[in-house]
């Protein structure tokens, strides 16, 4: 995807060929700021505080730290020290534990000398895996814009989507927008809902933020419009992103989710979620058994904005001493979900859809 015209993804090697390079997410829209990252606790302070996030992209920031790590320490003890640190930094996103996992025994049979290479050969096969699953993300779901748009005689194509599923939170294309820029770069009149995802506020600082410097017309919206749209006909198409799947269908993604899918099953627009098989925990059968982040009060206390003379700012937006509960996802019932859009193909919210795409998962699924 496009900054400003200039082809960009979220990770990199840097020309030394081993430190790291990422966007700061939390800088932006404001800013566009390149880091890097040296340390296996750099690559874990850019995943707790949210310099990265996005499941698939957490997923590899985790396994470049690993590299990172066996370039210090090649040793055993380093291996599964980086490994439990890299994993204890946010719980939700199942990609973080698969991507060390796959790192982990992909290292282990190996000698110290050759591990860190390894690791590095390895985060960026994850990296590139991630790019063409996106790629193809967009092109089962593109299936479904051009279907809507042959009914809309050249109006565009309205589509909502919450929080951030975009290249951002990847590495390339995004999961929930890989349609989305598909359609666009295909010529299809496209047209996206963006809901301003508080407490963060990722929607209108990351998923506007991409869709303006793509060129994608869009139109920021409160959270709590998407209904009221939805009852007056201005939505053809809902697509979010996820950061696990449950092996039955149930969906855990950024906190107002779920409300957007009641919604959606209340107005009879389709709700659809786009991931990449690597977000999908076959271990898990119920959704109640996702463990769901809680993150610090301020974020919901405080917003972060531009101010008339520039200056970038944190702001109070409560009375002192009100208290804030910020659990940072909810869980979206398989019921409430019209189907996934996968890197294989299309299928319904279920254990039996998930298998006729994943059959060789028919052992593992919970």
């Amino acid at each position: 995807m496009k900054i400003d015209g200039v082809p960009s993804r979220t990770i990199w090697l840097q020309p030394d060929d081993w430190s790291v390079g990422i966007i700061d997410q939390t800088a932006l829209p404001h800013k566009i700021e390149r880091l890097t990252l040296t340390t296996v606790e750099d690559a874990a302070r850019a995943i707790k505080t949210m310099q990265v996030r996005g499941a698939p992209l957490i997923g590899v920031t985790a396994a470049y730290g690993v590299a990172l790590a066996m370039r210090s320490d090649p040793s055993d003890d380093a291996l599964e020290r980086a490994v439990a640190f890299l994993a204890a930094q946010r719980p939700t996103a199942i990609n973080l534990r698969w991507a060390l996992n796959d790192l982990r025994e992909a290292l282990r049979p190996l000698s110290p000398d050759d591990r860190a290479q390894a690791a590095y050969d390895r985060a960026a096969r994850i990296a590139n895996d991630d790019v063409e699953m996106c790629r193809r993300i967009g092109v089962n779901g593109l299936a479904l814009i051009k279907e809507l748009a042959a009914k809309k005689n050249g109006e565009p194509v309205n589509v909502l989507t919450h929080c951030n599923a975009g290249w951002l939170a990847c590495v390339d294309w995004g999961t929930a927008t890989a349609p989305i820029y598909q359609a666009n770069d295909a010529g299809i009149s496209v047209h996206v809902w963006v809901d301003e995802t508080r407490p963060r506020n990722q929607g209108a600082a990351l998923t506007a933020f991409e869709l303006l410097h793509h060129g994608v017309p869009h139109t920021l919206i409160a959270d709590n419009a998407g209904g009221h749209l939805m009852q007056h006909g201005d939505i053809d198409l809902i697509i979010v992103g996820t950061d696990r799947v449950t092996a039955s269908g149930d969906v855990a993604n950024k906190i107002g989710t779920y409300l957007k899918a009641l919604a959606a099953h209340d107005n009879g627009v389709p709700f659809y979620v786009a991931l990449p098989s690597s977000t999908i925990d076959w271990s898990i059968a119920d959704g109640a058994d996702i463990p769901i982040e809680e993150r610090a009060a301020e974020e919901v206390l405080r917003v972060q904005g531009r101010l008339f003379d520039g200056t970038v700012a944190s702001v109070a937006v409560t009375a002192e001493g009100t208290p804030a509960r910020n659990p940072a996802f909810d869980v979206t019932p398989a019921r409430l979900v019209t189907g996934f859009i996968t890197e294989r193909g299309i299928c319904k919210a279920s254990r039996e859809g998930l298998l006729s795409l994943y059959p060789e998962r028919k052992s593992a699924a919970a």
